[in-house]
């Protein structure tokens, strides 16, 4: 198998088969029941000695896309669907994205060298954690744990965006009633009805309608 190294990202290559195709432009597949998405991928930053060779080897076993990164990039890649990565002191700054969103799920690996630093890994916000040395049901079990975990937080993160976007609609739509109830002596109930009818004829959200007639307002006065 040829070398892929990148040079942003260290001494990396696939290992266990070619890099997997853009998966926006594949043919989705239903996984079954606790099994991994076809094209799933795996980034793995540790060192390659024996333990990181039998994490390797169990990953591949998992039939993953992985990739080992060595030594460990200024910051830690994101077109990963998991990323297992060594802890060390200086990774929470290594982690490009902030607490709660995300890109991968990110899996912490404790070679046993150094006191469990318990703040460290709460730091590193991470979806699992595998001490060395580990077994095969150990990498089994903390990849899918991780990868739940990592969807978990995915979905409540959509949920909050959403809740707050709902927010900022019920702020406008409110303002623009006051403005309405103000300009045009309408009553709470006509202003409303104004706002909906004008969305459901332009084909809009009424957070586009209410939003519009506030920026008239300010731009008239």
């Amino acid at each position: 198998m040829p070398d892929m190294s990148r040079a942003d990202y260290g001494h990396d290559r696939w290992i266990g088969g070619q890099m997997p195709e853009n998966r926006a432009g594949a043919e989705e597949r239903v996984p079954k029941q606790g099994a991994l998405p076809a094209e799933f991928t795996v980034a793995v930053i540790v060192e390659r000695d024996d333990n990181g060779e039998f994490l390797i080897r169990e990953l591949q076993r998992q039939r993953v896309a992985v990739r080992h990164i060595w030594p460990k990039p200024a910051q830690i890649p994101l077109q990963y669907d998991a990323i297992f990565c060594q802890l060390s002191d200086d990774l929470p700054q290594r982690i490009p994205w902030v607490p709660g969103e995300p890109s991968s799920a990110l899996i912490l690996v404790d070679d046993g060298k150094a006191p469990l630093n318990l703040k460290l890994i709460h730091n590193c916000a991470a979806h699992g954690l595998l001490h060395y040395p580990a077994t095969s049901r150990m990498i089994q079990s903390v990849l899918m744990l991780g990868r739940e975990h990592f969807q978990y937080e995915r979905r409540l993160r959509g949920r909050i965006d959403k809740l707050d976007e709902n927010l900022r609609t019920m702020r406008l739509v409110e303002r623009a009633k006051a403005l309405l109830i103000r300009l045009k002596n309408l009553s709470e109930e006509e202003a409303y009805n104004f706002l909906r009818k004008q969305a459901m004829e332009k084909r809009v959200t009424i957070g586009a309608v209410a939003a519009a007639v506030i920026d008239s307002h300010e731009l008239l006065s």
